[in-house]
């Protein structure tokens, strides 16, 4: 039975809860331990579960108290956290944690036993206010070279790589084998590399020689120095001059089809002539531009909802966003965590040290969660039953049970109303346009955040 129990706030969303509990109830757990050890355990001399209970207590009585006694502490912790109020619950992820266990024992009989456990809670907070704001967004546009340099983007796409009789050109495909010289003309171990291919002017080899194949041919081979300057990306040669022999094996060069009503039915049936191309092209990246607008502002609107309130994140819920966001990491690479531990560990690095940059985005994350999720739950949302049931049968097709359904549709309905917070906070504040912004800037996410 407890006897008392207290709680206390901690910072960053944690309590200590304080629990006392009867000697009675110590008692009567140590008293049920004995038993079952003396009915169980053969002692020399006795038959087994024949042990005087003053025999097992004089060998074995401090060790049964003390298992006896954390199992009771165990039983009146669930007790006591069932009776708290609720927002004193412990997250589901974060375990209770007994503190200063050695001043507890050793056990006395008779005795109250008082002790206390740290947990996280959910973060309280007042939640600011979130309609009839003013939000700054910039003013975006869809040049037209944006839209020419996408069509050239599909020209590019479509074009065919063939042949070239010429002289290899910036902008030419070739295929070479070359290797560096040593002062003797000797070739020097571990340079060489055969039918190594590479478009010119793209840079995308090591010894950087686009430029120095201009105007050779397929089957042309061409010794010469390179110089490298002082600032030289290239590792290790930087201020020195090498030898290289090449040897030009093939030039290819892009057929780059022309921009006519052909190549816009080439690209989409429904496309008839050019123009209906260059609309629809047009049409695409304003698309792209609106969404990413609706983003910003959302993300604008986040920032300011920030500004109103303070939230103290608990370590337990970054640490499962961290893992969570671990787990998206290891997925993207296509390696196997095991793989990716081993690398970090040939670069004398740990884990922890290449998630530690991502705590601050987490609990800024986490943040805006919390406070979406509050709007969420003061609004309450109505949901259409036919949008409900909609969603159910699409993503529960597969399910039979129907205490799962039920379960599984309680989540979709309150996803579906997560959903239309973003348009409610739309709806109800207010936008406007700032300082013109370059179309490029923004959607390299310059203002994505």
């Amino acid at each position: 039975m407890i006897a008392d129990k207290s709680i206390k706030e901690l910072e960053n969303s944690s309590v200590a809860l304080t629990v006392t509990v009867t000697a009675d109830t110590i008692e009567e757990g140590y008293k049920a331990a004995l038993n079952k050890y003396a009915a169980t355990i053969q002692l020399k001399g006795f038959r087994k579960g024949k042990a005087p209970l003053s025999v097992m207590e004089g060998k074995f009585g401090k060790a049964i108290r003390e298992e006896s006694t954390f199992n009771t502490i165990e039983e009146s912790l669930k007790e006591a956290l069932e009776t708290v109020e609720e927002k004193y619950k412990p997250l589901a992820y974060s375990t209770p944690e007994l503190q200063d266990e050695e001043t507890l024992l050793p056990f006395k009989a008779d005795s109250d036993v008082t002790f206390t456990v740290n947990y996280d809670v959910m973060p309280t907070f007042e939640l600011p206010t979130y309609t009839g704001l003013s939000i700054t967004v910039p003013k975006v546009s869809v040049p037209e070279e944006e839209v020419t340099k996408e069509i050239e983007k599909l020209r590019e796409q479509n074009a065919m790589v063939i042949d070239k009789d010429g002289a290899a050109a910036v902008g030419d495909i070739v295929t070479v084998d070359y290797v560096e010289l040593d002062e003797e003309n000797n070739e020097v171990a571990g340079s060489e590399r055969k039918d190594f291919v590479f478009t010119m002017g793209s840079g995308y080899n090591f010894y950087q020689i686009d430029t120095d194949l201009v105007d050779m041919k397929a089957g042309d081979e061409k010794t010469f120095a390179k110089t490298y300057a002082e600032d030289s990306t290239v590792e290790g040669y930087a201020g020195k001059t090498i030898t290289l022999k090449v040897a030009l094996k093939a030039v290819k060069t892009r057929d780059i089809p022309a921009l006519d009503d052909e190549f816009a039915q080439d690209v989409k049936e429904e496309y008839k002539t050019v123009e209906d191309l260059v609309n629809a092209t047009r049409e695409k990246l304003e698309s792209a531009l609106a969404a990413k607008l609706e983003e910003t502002k959302l993300n604008a609107l986040s920032e300011e909802l920030l500004k109103g309130t303070t939230i103290d994140i608990p370590k337990s819920m970054i640490d499962l966003e961290i893992e969570q966001s671990w787990k998206r990491y290891v997925k993207q690479t296509g390696l196997s965590e095991d793989q990716i531990l081993k690398f970090l560990e040939y670069q004398n690095k740990t884990k922890e040290e290449l998630t530690a940059p991502w705590r601050e985005a987490a609990e800024k994350s986490l943040r805006i969660q919390l406070i979406m999720e509050q709007i969420k739950e003061k609004e309450n949302f109505a949901l259409d039953e036919e949008e409900v049931n909609k969603a159910c049968d699409e993503q529960l097709k597969d399910i039979t049970d129907e205490a799962q359904k039920s379960y599984y549709r309680t989540m979709i309905e309150d996803d579906l109303k997560f959903q239309k917070i973003a348009p409610f906070l739309q709806e109800k504040n207010t936008f406007v346009e700032g300082d013109a912004v370059e179309y490029s800037e923004f959607m390299n996410e310059a203002y994505g955040a």
